[in-house]
């Protein structure tokens, strides 16, 4: 039976991903509060405007800019919550964010920040100043605000003009309260407000469009997991293939509780959650990273190694670089999963069939997100691909999303015919607890040609879930900077990972094609978090609580 949610209730970016939804423009904002009093006006203004998760009667109904709110354990304690509640909030939120580094492989895993006291000198200056010690708490962040806006007009690179209005308005309202809530500098050198973020625009004449790639040039956030009560129940059948879980044979949806507190988890139970139950009640926690891509190191490394298996494969030199990406990633650069279409050839194809390369750039693209938004992107399974061969066992989305690959019933070898052994019956029963809610924007300029590791550009990554310690900081530490599960021994993710000592990725080859297996022995560290802190994520009646600053009436 489906479960049915009070989407009223629940905070719209927990429930959608905006960027999916035609929100290619977002602003996130990060304040500090000197006075809880002013604190607690400052939210309650602020909660009148959140946009919910109440879904939009029709596709022109969309807000122009939606607004979004969230609290670091620091903040929660500046705005005087209570102490029983404050208690009862997970360790690693109250740690936060830069506590855990070590953890999370943000840290240099061979000393301690005692032996390394400028570790987070790459850092943006607002994380370095955050919880840092010896500072009294006085420049910690202590709210996260997101603004995401529409386009102003399709096919020009501009948002829409509510995204200014709402920004100037939040301006005017800290400057309202009088030194009570600053807005903190989130910038690396220039004087700035707020972090930009948008998607990567690819330019045809005078026609500007929003893609799905991110600044390496992949499509990306394509198989983000769908939950109970997410979608409406008509909506749900489609929804849930290859983002579900699979069990008994069928995909259905992942339980509530995994990502949203007071709703019964993968275990039959209600995650662990801060007291009195209606704080916790709707609400979720989320990581908010910013993850700078070093565009530079990974054309160059990509440059060599693909002059070196075009030799080695005897192929063309294109082919090789799109093949190389693909057994990086798992999926082909448009968003094809590499476990569906493991050849080039049978790639291209595929995409010709689809549209994807229509003269009418518009069209293309039109025909690429159809591609992107359908079952057919995420429909597809590990379990009858343990060896690797089509997409090898430490690429970055096996690792993200293991789906049935760890399922202990599955076997690493070959059937009677010589092909690998599939266990129809494999399910997520060893993965289904640890996915997340995948959130944010690349930030940066869209003109590839000119991005070096020096130039800003990532993503701006918010990553969502019940427990962060179970989830996120799980397949932070065991799956992207290590590689037992996978059989890769420390390799780690060829994207995602720390590749200071661990530079290889191991690309098997299909014993048919006569080829041996190839090993990227090269590899940089191609992505690195500048910075970040670990928030709570209310609900709409725990934003009212706050305001109120009675949480506990009890």
């Amino acid at each position: 039976m489906a479960r049915t949610l009070n989407l009223h209730d629940i905070q719209g970016n927990v429930i959608r991903a905006y960027g999916r939804y035609s929100f290619p423009y977002a602003r996130y904002f990060f304040l500090h509060i000197d006075k809880a009093a002013e604190g607690r006006k400052f939210v309650d203004a602020l909660r009148k405007v959140v946009t919910t998760g109440a879904r939009w009667p029709e596709e022109a109904e969309k807000p122009a800019c939606t607004v979004n709110i969230a609290f670091s354990f620091m903040g929660l304690l500046a705005l005087e919550v209570p102490t029983r509640t404050l208690k009862g909030m997970p360790f690693e939120f109250a740690d936060g964010m830069k506590a855990r580094a070590f953890v999370l492989g943000d840290l240099d895993t061979t000393k301690v920040a005692q032996d390394d006291p400028e570790w987070d000198a790459h850092w943006d200056p607002i994380w370095q100043k955050n919880r840092a010690p010896g500072s009294g708490g006085a420049e910690d962040v202590h709210i996260w605000i997101s603004l995401n806006a529409q386009l102003a007009q399709p096919g020009k690179a501009a948002p829409s003009p509510a995204l200014e209005t709402r920004t100037q308005w939040m301006r005017d309202l800290c400057e309202a309260s009088g030194g009570g809530v600053r807005i903190l500098n989130a910038g690396r050198d220039d004087r700035a407000d707020y972090l930009e973020a948008n998607a990567v625009f690819d330019t045809h004449g005078d026609v500007v469009l929003p893609t799905p790639k991110e600044h390496f040039g992949f499509a990306d956030g394509i198989g983000d997991p769908v939950f109970d009560g997410q979608y409406r129940p008509e909506d749900m059948p489609d929804r849930v293939i290859g983002r579900g879980k699979r069990m008994n044979g069928k995909w259905t949806p992942i339980a509530t509780g995994e990502f949203i507190l007071g709703h019964p988890d993968e275990s039959q139970e209600l995650p662990p959650a801060a007291m009195p139950p209606e704080f916790s009640h709707n609400g979720t926690f989320m990581a908010f990273r910013k993850l700078h891509e070093n565009v530079g190191s990974f054309n160059e490394v990509l440059e060599a190694e693909s002059a070196r298996f075009a030799k080695v494969m005897s192929v063309p030199k294109e082919e090789a670089r799109e093949t190389l990406m693909a057994k990086m990633c798992g999926r082909w650069s448009d968003g094809v999963p590499l476990a569906k279409h493991p050849t080039f050839a049978g790639w291209q194809a595929f995409k010709a069939g689809r549209g994807f390369d229509d003269p009418d750039p518009v069209k293309a693209l039109e025909n690429q997100m159809a591609f992107l938004r359908s079952p057919c992107a995420s429909d597809f399974r590990y379990a009858d691909d343990m060896p690797g061969n089509k997409v090898p066992g430490g690429a970055h989305i096996r690792r993200m999303n293991t789906r049935d690959y760890l399922d202990p019933l599955n076997q690493d070898g070959v059937d009677a015919e010589g092909m690998p052994y599939p266990n129809k019956n494999a399910t997520h029963a060893l993965n289904k607890r640890r996915r997340v809610l995948r959130r944010g924007l690349p930030y940066g300029s869209s003109d590839a040609s000119k991005n070096t590791d020096e130039t800003e550009q990532g993503v701006a990554m918010i990553l969502m879930g019940a427990s962060l310690f179970r989830q996120f900081e799980f397949v932070q530490q065991q799956w992207v900077q290590y590689g037992l599960d996978f059989n890769q021994g420390n390799n780690t993710c060829p994207m995602l990972g720390d590749h200071s000592t661990h530079k290889r990725h191991t690309i098997p080859a299909d014993p048919k094609c006569g080829k041996p297996p190839y090993i990227m022995s090269k590899l940089k560290t191609f992505v690195e978090c500048r910075g970040g802190e670990y928030f709570f994520v209310p609900s709409m009646t725990a934003l009212r609580l706050i305001a109120m600053g009675v949480v506990d009436p009890t």
